[in-house]
């Protein structure tokens, strides 16, 4: 069993990926390197990255102090680690079952969600809700929490269609997306609409900051 993922960051609260204040994770790694992906940050595997689990759970369970609804998995693509992910995914089923806490846990794949069924039931099984299928930049949408139109938004269990009913088919004008601060680093949480980060690159420039590595253009 994996002891250990590679993991690009890890924040909380996340109030733009699922409902409620959430624990986000970001796994490194992407082999599908779908064009106009906004994280190409998090496309090389790289072992520099490499985190234990027992120290993210800890982690985790310090944050959630403070109130917890819901873990968010995203990348990368996290099945791509597919060893490090069940054994996270354990973890985190162990944990809620211990403290009878009510979080619920959803996952972001770019592959699509008939292969998932294929060669990764065992993993589903853990999962709340999945939003599957790679990300087609010419095919916009205004639903929440998702990229493009060919995404779903997919309850697996009890808790997920309860939690998630209200959502599967909601339109909103404006995306959900929060702007954290990391030391000499800005992060975009959430799913940022068609000339967004366009938009928010230029009001930085207007107010003369700069930014550099930008995770949208490689």
């Amino acid at each position: 069993m994996a002891r250990t993922v590679r993991l690009n960051k890890a924040h909380y609260p996340v109030t733009t990926l699922g409902p409620g204040r959430r624990i986000g994770l970001w796994l490194q790694g992407c082999p599908l390197a779908c064009p106009g992906c906004v994280s190409q940050d998090t496309w090389a595997g790289s072992d520099d990255q490499v985190l234990p689990l027992p120290l993210l759970l800890a982690w985790c369970q310090e944050v959630a102090l403070t109130g917890l609804d819901g873990v968010t998995i995203s990348g990368g693509e996290p099945f791509a680690q597919p060893e490090a992910l069940l054994a996270l995914l354990e973890a985190l089923r162990d944990w809620r079952e211990v403290t009878g806490l009510n979080f619920d846990v959803l996952c972001y794949s770019g592959l699509p969600w008939r292969r998932l069924q294929q060669e990764f039931a065992p993993i589903l099984a853990l999962l709340d809700a999945i939003i599957p299928e790679p990300f087609q930049a010419q095919r916009p949408t205004r639903l929440i929490w998702r990229g493009s139109a060919n995404q779903p938004l997919i309850p697996l269990s009890p808790l997920g269609q309860e939690r998630y009913a209200p959502y599967l088919a909601l339109d909103v004008e404006r995306r959900p997306f929060q702007v954290v601060v990391d030391h000499e680093r800005v992060w975009g949480i959430g799913i940022p609409g068609p000339g967004d980060l366009a938009r928010l690159e230029q009001r930085c420039i207007e107010r003369g900051l700069e930014l550099g590595g930008l995770s949208w253009r490689g």
